[in-house]
């Protein structure tokens, strides 16, 4: 046997152990108290917790991963660009062809559009005004 598996077998084995025993003689003593919303040093006002969170903002940060991976891929091209040839460059331009079409994909159904609360109430705002004008 290879010191390196005897090394993943011990881990496991320790492992297993103390989460074994961290089971058997931790304390386990719930309360109201312990199981409350608590943030920032402050308790939580009624309403202020649990409320609805835009799932726009998700598809912001999940753009935003397919183009650094987008980078990741193509910058091992860039380094190899002599040893790449007519082959690499047309993978690499159908990557970016895939990539780019989902972008407008998404352009064209208004996914990264977030309205704000702020702008309505500003068009809420100036309607009033035109329409007092007129």
């Amino acid at each position: 046997m290879s010191s390196m598996t005897f090394l993943f077998i011990l881990v496991s084995i320790l492992t297993i152990l103390f989460l074994g025993l961290n089971f058997l003689l931790a304390p386990h003593n719930p309360y109201q108290e312990k199981y409350s919303i608590f943030e920032c040093g402050f308790h939580s006002f009624l309403g202020q917790n649990r409320t609805q969170f835009g799932v726009k903002f998700f598809i912001f940060a999940l753009v935003y991963l397919l183009l650094d991976l987008e980078i990741l891929i193509i910058y091992p091209f860039g380094l190899s660009g002599y040893e790449n040839g007519i082959y690499g460059l047309i993978i690499v331009l159908i990557f970016i062809g895939i990539i780019t079409a989902g972008f407008v994909f998404e352009l064209g159904k208004n996914a990264l559009k977030i309205n704000s609360r702020q702008l309505e109430s500003y068009c809420v705002s100036n309607k009033k005004l035109v329409t007092s004008l007129i």
